[in-house]
């Protein structure tokens, strides 16, 4: 026999248990709690069997507390204080709960929160000191964040891109700022930017003057992973994700312009490359050239735009990609919605098929129209899971992944304008899951996503 928390009328039920409270006596059994707020019922005494209502309690929005309020005569003890009649205490993951006055006579109870992944999220935090999060050149937190190899530093993009320029202009090697160990490779560090921004936004105090961000923009000019000049000299690979390349051997290399003149330009010993994304191959990085090297979805680059303007094409020793790697939103083609649609909930990819079929329209049709209100203003780009995604229209060069990104973030859009009553009738009749689209349940409970509508926005967790 298992005993549940009773839900309050104005209460909806949660789909997994979140918290119980464990009996310190193995002869009873846990107190097993669904609904967000109700009402316990179950023994309170330690001589008797009979149970009785005695507290609601109510879970707290952090999803790491509860509110427990005193629905008995008793005087509760919660972690050894008293909670009178009509009283309430915040109760944690591990707080004892004795329903009575003292502990002679009642049971014992310890609340437990039951691990979830939004609680999973909510409970792990990452400590880490301000004056670690702190660029060596500026001073400041970081800003753009850059990391450079093999010696892993980290600086504002501004900063180190404004030391990597003034470096190369008097020495053959690039030294870290920090360390003065040769630099071989520098890249973005999303994760620490994202960090440094919450650090931000918790402290006020530590944000710059927009004068200061504009500038420092400016100055940036590592847009992905770049292998720095000085490397060539070296074959020692840096502790990267992208590897490190012998630049003495154009073979070695997969660089056209490190072996002759092209286009009036050849590499030398200070040249920086970039490694394409699609096919491995190397280009020189060459800001202001007027030919795209970069996605601006991701940032990342890709080659075949560049030597393609080149007039440059594949050999058995330089590997060159189709000039479609990278190219404008507007002329790209989609017959099939794409697996990452609605956070890869199939059944919500199958009702928003079934609406286009339903309108006789296709999956092409909708997304072009959807482009022309992205190219208007019309739609609020915040969840755009694109970089610059205020920049982005439809003469855009993106890579095909961050297209499918694109089609995705449109495809959520078009289903929510879609009215209730010209959604299929089993999907019209379904209650907004709580934590909407940043539900994780979706994904390992098919029931439940099929059950509950994921395509809106969470009301519960951390995304809400």
């Amino acid at each position: 026999m298992v005993e549940m928390g009773e839900s309050s009328a104005s209460a909806k039920p949660s789909d997994e248990i979140w918290a119980k409270l464990v009996q310190s006596d193995s002869r009873y059994l846990d107190v097993e709690i669904w609904s967000d707020e109700g009402e316990i019922r179950s023994e309170i005494s330690a001589t008797s069997s009979d149970k009785h209502s005695w507290c609601k309690i109510a879970r707290n929005s952090d999803l790491c507390s509860a509110t427990m309020e005193n629905k008995s005569s008793n005087t509760i003890l919660v972690d050894g204080a008293e909670v009178g009649n009509g009283d309430t205490a915040v109760i944690k993951d591990g707080s004892e709960i004795i329903p009575g006055p003292d502990r002679e006579g009642f049971v014992s109870y310890k609340f437990q929160i039951m691990s979830s992944p939004e609680t999973s999220q909510t409970l792990l935090k990452i400590s880490v000191d301000v004056d670690h999060a702190k660029c060596s050149i500026c001073l400041n937190i970081w800003h753009d964040v850059v990391t450079v190899a093999p010696c892993l530093h980290n600086f504002c993009n501004g900063c180190f891109s404004e030391w990597l320029r003034r470096s190369q202009e008097k020495r053959s090697t690039v030294l870290c700022p920090q360390c003065r160990a040769v630099v071989q490779f520098v890249g973005k560090n999303h994760f620490l930017r994202t960090i440094a921004e919450d650090m931000v936004r918790a402290d006020p105090s530590l944000r710059r003057s927009h004068d200061e961000v504009a500038l420092l923009d400016t100055y940036a000019s590592v847009r992905s992973n770049l292998v720095v000049g000085s490397a060539k000299k070296s074959r020692k690979r840096a502790n990267t994700s992208t590897p490190m390349v012998d630049q003495s051997d154009a073979r070695d290399h997969h660089c056209p312009q490190c072996v002759t003149a092209v286009g009036g330009f050849r590499c030398n010993n200070n040249t920086d490359h970039l490694q394409c994304q699609a096919c491995g191959g190397m280009m020189p990085s060459r800001n202001g050239l007027g030919v795209p090297q970069y996605c601006l979805g991701c940032d990342r680059p890709f080659c075949g735009p560049y030597w393609n303007a080149l007039g440059v094409t594949r050999s058995s020793s330089y590997p060159v990609c189709s000039q479609d790697t990278l190219k404008p939103i507007s002329e790209y083609t989609i017959s099939a919605i794409p697996l990452l649609v609605h956070e890869k909930n199939l059944h919500e990819q199958k009702i928003t098929e079934s609406c286009i079929r339903q309108m006789g329209r296709t999956l092409q049709d909708v997304i072009s129209e959807w482009i022309v209100k992205l190219n208007n203003k019309e739609i609020d780009t915040t969840r755009m899971a694109l970089n610059h995604a205020d920049m982005v229209t439809a003469g855009t060069l993106v890579c095909s992944d961050c297209y499918q990104q694109l089609v995705s973030f449109l495809l959520y859009w078009f289903r929510i304008s879609i009215p209730n009553h010209l959604l299929p009738p089993e999907a019209s009749a379904r209650e907004d899951c709580w934590y909407g689209y940043a539900c994780r349940t979706q994904h390992r409970n098919e029931d439940h996503a099929r059950k509950r509508n994921h395509v809106c926005r969470p009301t519960r967790g951390s995304h809400f």
